[in-house]
């Protein structure tokens, strides 16, 4: 009869809290209860640790075990506690040191034969345990990879229950058991497409080279065809490596939301495409239960990309405004928040109305009238569409630009990437001093003050479309940002006249 204590980690968004594992072990009828605010899947954890510890030579059947998991005001989710459970539970009855366990952080799922199946979210888990104290950290060995991107602790993997055990002091025999890994997950890189592929669109090539280099957001515009999807899906080639951080932070969203596809550091940027039936909680997250991240989170520091964008739900577009500005999401419930990364490029494509046809240079194709053409494109909403800070139409190929063929292809990814990787650079420097590194990011104070205050001569055209064309305050700040980076891939020290003309016209490139 006691009372043992291990630890574990309880996951809000990508932050974690450690969680102080009890079990007590009573006189009575055999029972098992678990207490400590879990949710339906952790509730179910009894059964699965009555089962895998009878199954491993260590039964516990007989007991009436009482498990706490605390602080019990945190919300706890999911069959990651299973082992931190088990182990409390044993080295209570002691079969296993309840001081050797004390000293161990524990994650993972059991299987009713005993066995350790990998879990979702053990490279944040393991971060947060770290950050909290912890120096020894016991995880599946399906987890083994990702566990062992966290410096400084101790990673102890098993196979099952048994082997835990028996790391733990318990005396028992061991015994081979074919290890539970995870079903690896296609990776979803698109290294196999190069922008050399895009005959013509030279304009389009030259704006999304633009938002490459400064991380600004673009709008798509033209006719089925024209090549938007095709431009989009090239934008992540020509984007720089990951940073430390970028990769870390995207590597722990995948671990969050992809079992079994985390075997290293995610270096290059990723690359989402939701359908347009995705709802709201789909791009953004949410969820009754646990707070899952949606699409814009697993873009983080890659690229969104939303083809088809007037059909998607106009809540869902706009749930959007927020983290594009802030570059966060935060997603409360009643009971629980979470916050997550959202730092994405927006990529949106739309056809100029519902047929598509509209702007094609054969007379009748198009079918809608003009107010049906300008509903359609009102879906998306203007607060949304400000914030888009290229905006380009993009025109259907003629027959001669086709039958041109590689005479028409221009520079390759690895070309653009080195360019924006040059003005990165330039960027980067420039704002050494400063908590942003791109373009996109510059607040508007440095914009209107210091050295980022540009004379009035090279202003003078965008303040006269300002005026002209009754353009918002925050496009006017888009405008500044754009013609920095575009200075940025010139080589220039600050932008000119012609750099300010030229984010004016990426701005309103299917306006004007």
């Amino acid at each position: 009869m006691g009372v043992a204590r291990t630890l574990s980690v309880a996951l809000q968004g990508l932050r974690g809290s450690l969680v102080d594992v009890e079990a007590s072990i009573t006189s009575g009828l055999p029972l098992f209860k678990l207490i400590g605010l879990p949710d339906t899947s952790l509730a179910e954890a009894a059964h699965r640790v009555l089962a895998a510890a009878s199954n491993s030579g260590c039964s516990l059947a007989q007991s009436r075990v009482t498990a706490n998991l605390s602080p019990a005001v945190l919300p706890k989710h999911g069959s990651g506690f299973d082992l931190a459970i088990a182990l409390a539970a044993l080295a209570a009855d002691g079969k296993v040191s309840a001081a050797s366990i004390a000293r161990t952080v524990h994650l993972g799922e059991l299987g009713l034969d005993g066995r350790v199946r990998p879990v979702l979210g053990v490279l944040p888990a393991v971060s947060a345990a770290v950050a909290a104290g912890a120096r020894r950290v016991m995880v599946p060995i399906g987890n083994l990879a990702e566990a062992e991107l966290v410096p400084g602790v101790e990673v102890v993997p098993v196979v099952s229950l048994r082997e835990a055990a028996i790391r733990h002091g318990g005396g028992l025999a061991p015994v081979e058991m074919e290890p539970l890994l995870a079903a690896p997950q296609s990776d979803r890189r698109l290294d196999e497409v190069d922008m050399s592929d895009v005959i013509g669109n030279e304009e389009a090539v030259y704006a999304l080279t633009a938002a490459a280099a400064g991380g600004h957001h673009v709008f798509f515009l033209g006719p089925p065809g024209a090549g938007k999807t095709m431009l989009a899906e090239r934008l992540p080639g020509i984007l720089p490596d990951l940073d430390s951080r970028a990769a870390l932070e995207a590597t722990s969203i995948r671990s969050l939301t992809e079992l079994g596809s985390v075997s290293g550091l995610v270096t290059r940027p990723p690359y989402e495409s939701p359908h347009h039936t995705a709802s709201a909680a789909a791009l953004v997250g949410g969820g009754s239960g646990r707070i899952r991240p949606g699409a814009a989170v697993r873009a983080s520091h890659g690229v969104l990309f939303l083809d088809e964008a007037p059909e998607f739900q106009t809540n869902a577009l706009d749930a959007l405004r927020q983290p594009l500005e802030s570059g966060v999401i935060s997603i409360s419930r009643a009971n629980q928040s979470a916050e997550y990364p959202a730092e994405f490029q927006l990529i949106m494509a739309a056809n100029p109305c519902p047929c598509g046809m509209s702007g094609l240079s054969t007379e009748g194709e198009c079918t809608c009238s003009p107010g049906r053409r300008r509903q359609y494109l009102s879906r998306i909403s203007g607060p949304l569409m400000d914030r888009m800070d290229i905006q380009l139409q993009v025109r259907r190929l003629t027959p001669a630009q086709l039958r041109r063929g590689d005479e028409a292809r221009g520079q390759t990814t690895a070309q653009l990437r080195a360019r924006v990787a040059e003005a990165r650079s330039a960027a980067a420097a420039r704002f050494a001093t400063e908590t942003w590194r791109t373009n996109a990011r510059i607040p508007s104070r440095w914009l209107t003050e210091g050295i980022g205050m540009l004379p009035h001569r090279v202003m003078a055209p965008l303040e006269r479309h300002y005026d002209r064309r009754a353009m918002s305050p925050r496009g006017y700040m888009r405008v500044l940002r754009v013609a920095w980076t575009l200075a940025d891939l010139d080589g220039a020290s600050s932008p000119t006249v012609e750099h300010v003309c030229s984010a004016i016209a990426l701005r309103e490139g299917f306006t004007g």
